[in-house]
């Protein structure tokens, strides 16, 4: 955010920045909602909110919006392959299981350094398991991008999502290891570029004002030509807003060619 102090009197939204001037601005706004929005958002962070929702069963550990936003954007691309890193309790491997079910298409690959024997077993006991392939090693070693590699079959369109270390040179190096597997007019996400903007809150690191996601994800585009950081469309909007309320922002990068 540009702005500092917001105050809330009544339907009016008061911003002073950092020379001390101020505006208003109504809270019914688009720019008072996203404003509004993004106070909710760094709250919601100090208050663990994303970690209180499941998916059939498993912890998710995502902002809700952000699932249902990815959610339109596979059901467009209706991907062969799913690809995630960090599995965490496995809610978002099941939640993209639940889709491809869904869809009657697809299936699921996660990836992480440690699968934590409960979570595997809670994840190998539920009934979408059937849908998912489990790979524990680390997201950036040769022979763990290999075995991801290995499972793909020629001709199958490819979706990522990287939420495994946020760190920006280890979110930069599975850029590099798994956008080549990326379909063209298809998605490689860094997730969890809210770092950026949280930096000074508890639970963050002051280096997060740029060791994080986002600035991984515009370091990897400005290098590759055939990828951009790109908004997917919204299916449906029948508002003025055109801004997701999110832990993922510039998250997107499309593979043009």
């Amino acid at each position: 955010m540009d702005e500092t102090k917001p105050i809330v009197s009544g339907d009016t939204l008061v911003i002073e920045d950092a020379s001390g001037s101020r505006r208003e601005l109504s809270i019914f706004s688009p720019e008072g909602f996203r404003l509004l929005s993004d106070l909710w958002v760094r709250a919601g962070w100090h208050h663990k909110y994303s970690y209180t929702f499941t998916w059939l069963g498993r912890p998710i550990v995502q902002l809700p919006e952000d699932m249902i936003r990815v959610q339109e954007v596979l059901f467009t691309l209706q991907p062969d392959v799913i690809v995630e890193t960090g599995i965490a309790h496995g809610g978002s491997l099941v939640f993209y299981a639940s889709l491809c079910k869904a869809l009657d298409k697809g299936r699921v690959i996660g990836v992480d350094i440690e699968i934590r024997p409960h979570n595997r077993a809670a994840i190998e006991a539920h009934p979408l398991f059937p849908y998912i392939t489990l790979i524990e090693g680390s997201s950036t070693a040769p022979e763990v991008v290999n075995q991801v590699r290995a499972q793909i079959k020629p001709g199958e369109k490819v979706f990522v999502m990287l939420d495994s270390n946020h760190t920006k040179a280890h979110v930069l190096a599975e850029l590099e290891a798994y956008a080549p597997l990326v379909t063209p007019g298809s998605y490689i996400v860094a997730a969890d570029g809210i770092m950026a903007d949280i930096a000074g809150q508890q639970r963050t690191q002051p280096d997060w004002t740029w060791n994080n996601p986002q600035e991984a994800a515009r370091e990897f585009v400005a290098a590759h030509p055939d990828f951009a950081i790109e908004e997917p469309a919204w299916l449906f909007n029948e508002s003025a807003l055109s801004e997701r309320v999110t832990y993922w922002p510039n998250a997107y990068i499309k593979r043009l060619r």
